[in-house]
């Protein structure tokens, strides 16, 4: 016996629901099923951090691998074009190209920046609106709009989410007038946005968020640190899976979580149904869980990676993976982003005091463009969304970003030193973010990778992140209307970056939902074809990601399945 399998070790008990993962995808099926009095056992291969452990320490959160694994225990291969043309694999221990997010108790949730918008109902239709793009697998939903529309508005009220609604041309159906909870305080640089964009002919609408405006039960308002994005909140006001979910789930004593759990198989029985999860404990121990149904939820990387593992003789490609579908598909969103600059000794004192007020919001984003007309052909488009935003506080980025200069040579001593105090104290950067649809390619897939291992001894996953250069056009036409925005606004040294390269924190696809069992993994309520115990509520079900941030369809879509496992459990 290896020196990783200490000892094999099976739980008595049998629990209704067994769920792997503890974030966005995984905690309303946990808060909905342990409300309803069914015995829930969670499994997060990460540690369990609360409120008190989440520091704005830059070192930690940025430089220190706390929230995410050590690359030297658990490495992922990315596989991408070089200059040739030619598809190379590199573990990221070696580059440090990291596709690991929040890797703890409640997820990447408890870092995310809460942006929080709806797909649209021309997202469920992609295929049947725009057509067929070569060399694109696109598809329409199995479901439409209609049908999460009710999960949309129960996770503005159960996880919290603050804004204002206002009427506009892109505006999705609502079946509610108004977010539950007042916008968040905002900083002058909104008033100046809305005020270019009426120069510009651009509508301009506010951004809701997943952070409070005020206190919600155990749940403290936001107190405007200054660092949200990549850092876990402070006042529990962010809308993580963790504080606004999994705290209530505990509370009912049906929820039972258990951090440091690598799930690393999923054993099947004769009917072809999982008969129970195998995870390493913190001392490698091998243990088994067993339940009547299982829930994968573990972000669309892993999620594929465990199924792609959980090889049997009924299943010898893979859980669930007789068609080969597991992995394929898999999408980011692409875009870019873009900025300007503010110089605040060419501003009045007021102003000057008004924009340096940190903390506060900017919470603007445009929509208008999320169909539009190609200026060449005049043919329909999808578009996407742009979402303007300060620079992150984080010091330590901002002072890397000012050690070259304009000429591409290294800044140092009293020059650099004099760079870095008129940046931090002159400058406000201004910028934007593209969102628009990755589209799925058979060049973007999950694998595994048979010769690198983690820690446990296991495959790691093997990311080729192959993009459709359609992707790239879209996100151009889009930034040059972000770009427009500054300009009206006189912002200088006024930038844009559309490339291919993905933000690793929004994964998509790998599992698709679909009607055909020959091309989908998952029916439309994201149950496996194949296995009639097995669920998946992460982002892996997207056939197609949108136009926006994925965390909000993540949510509301585990509602809408929670509501189908209730029913099956009561039969």
């Amino acid at each position: 016996m290896s020196s990783k399998k200490k000892e094999m070790v099976e739980i008595n008990k049998k629990y209704d629901i067994c769920v792997i993962g503890s974030g966005a995808g995984a905690g309303p099926v946990i808060y909905e099923l342990s409300k309803a009095g069914y015995s829930v056992v969670v499994l997060e291969k990460g540690p369990w951090f609360r409120t008190k452990d989440f520091t704005k320490d830059e070192i930690t959160a940025v430089r220190r691998s706390v929230y995410t694994p050590r690359l030297i225990d658990e490495p992922q291969v990315i596989e991408d074009k070089n200059s040739d043309g030619q598809w190379v694999a590199k573990s990221n221990y070696d580059t440090g190209n990291d596709f690991w997010n929040g890797n703890c108790v409640g997820g990447s949730s408890n870092f995310m920046s809460g942006y929080f918008q709806r797909l649209k109902p021309v997202d469920f239709r992609l295929l049947s609106e725009f057509g067929k793009i070569e060399g694109a697998n696109i598809v329409d939903w199995p479901i439409v709009y209609e049908d999460m529309e009710p999960y949309y508005t129960k996770v503005e009220k159960v996880v919290g989410v603050s804004g204002k609604v206002i009427k506009h041309k892109m505006l999705e159906p609502r079946s509610t007038e108004d977010f539950p909870y007042s916008p968040l305080a905002e900083n002058i640089v909104s008033s100046w946005i809305d005020k270019a964009g009426e120069e510009a002919g651009i509508e301009v609408i506010p951004m809701p968020r997943a952070i409070l405006s005020k206190p919600k039960a155990k749940r403290s308002a936001c107190v405007y640190s200054n660092y949200c994005g990549s850092y876990g909140c402070s006042s529990n006001a962010k809308g993580s899976s963790r504080v606004a979910l999994l705290h209530d789930a505990l509370d009912t004593g049906n929820c039972t979580i258990i951090p440091n759990a690598k799930v690393y198989n999923l054993e099947t029985n004769s009917n072809k149904e999982i008969a129970g999860a195998w995870y390493y404990d913190v001392d490698k121990n091998m243990i088994k869980v067993e339940a009547r149904m299982f829930v994968v939820a573990a972000q669309a990387v892993e999620t594929s990676r465990l199924l792609l593992m959980s090889k049997s003789k009924y299943f010898p490609n893979g859980l669930s993976n007789n068609n080969g579908q597991v992995g394929k598909n898999f999408v980011f969103s692409a875009g870019g982003v873009g900025g300007g600059e503010f110089y605040l000794d060419k501003m009045s004192k007021s102003d000057r005091e008004s924009l340096s007020i940190p903390g506060v919001f900017v919470n603007r984003t445009i929509h208008e463009f999320y169909e539009y007309k190609d200026d060449n052909t005049g043919e329909r488009m999808k578009g996407g969304t742009i979402d303007f935003l300060f620079e992150h506080a984080n010091a330590m980025v901002k002072a890397i970003g000012q050690k070259w200069d304009d000429y591409g040579n290294l800044e140092y001593g009293a020059s650099y030193k004099n760079k870095i105090k008129n940046y931090f104290g002159n400058v406000k950067k201004l910028k934007f973010e593209v969102f628009a649809d990755w589209l799925p390619t058979d060049d973007c897939f999950i694998s595994l990778d048979e010769k690198t291992k983690d820690k446990w001894g296991d495959p790691v996953a093997k990311i080729r992140i192959g993009n459709h250069p359609h992707d790239l056009k879209v996100g151009r036409y889009l930034a040059s209307k972000g770009e427009k925005i500054l300009e009206t606004m006189g912002a200088k040294n006024i930038y844009s970056g559309i490339s291919g390269a993905p933000p690793s924190n929004l994964q998509a696809g790998g599992c698709r939902f679909g009607n055909d069992p020959q091309t989908s993994v998952l029916d439309s309520n994201c149950k496996s074809h194949e296995v009639d115990n097995l669920y998946i509520t992460d982002g892996s079900f997207m056939p197609t990601g949108g136009s926006v941030t994925y965390t909000w369809t993540i949510y509301a879509n585990s509602f809408r399945v929670a509501d189908k496992l209730l029913e099956r459990l009561k039969k």
